[in-house]
């Protein structure tokens, strides 16, 4: 199940997202959209980082194998602003940045990072956003600038 904490007047496609969620989990993920103020503080609190970012992701971790499929996965939240801003600038909608940075948010709860691994977050990122016939990928448009 996906919950949704919508700080904002952004109005969220959820069947979209619930969609890619369920072709992904079983487990209860929060979602959490806001405005830079509070994703800054997010950011500083737990990763050390004094500035606003797009999307974080805090995934619950869980050795006991009995308890993962009850437990959630975790949560996302998203900034706003950044939805608004890289729409704009990029020329698509908003509902599509806000799906791109889900998908992003959702395979960190998954366990990839494209910081670390060899290219598969990447990969997955690029087959969710060609699926859905989505803009370019969020690894993508990092990599590029």
């Amino acid at each position: 199940m996906l919950n949704i904490d919508n700080h904002t007047n952004f109005a969220i496609n959820t069947q979209r997202i619930e969609n890619i969620v369920k072709k992904h989990t079983s487990r209860d993920i929060d979602l959490i959209i806001c405005y830079n103020s509070t994703i800054k503080e997010y950011n500083k609190s737990y990763r050390g980082k004094d500035r606003a970012t797009d999307v974080l992701s805090f995934p619950i971790e869980n050795d006991n194998i009995m308890m993962t499929d009850i437990m959630p996965l975790g949560s996302i939240v998203i900034s706003i602003d950044f939805v608004n801003a890289k729409a704009l600038k990029l020329g698509h909608s908003k509902e599509d940045e806000f799906t791109l940075l889900f998908i992003h948010g959702l395979l960190h709860l998954l366990g990839y990072d494209h910081e670390t691994d060899s290219g598969e977050m990447r990969e997955k990122e690029e087959a969710l956003i060609h699926a859905l016939h989505l803009p370019k990928s969020l690894i993508v448009r990092t990599e590029e600038s």
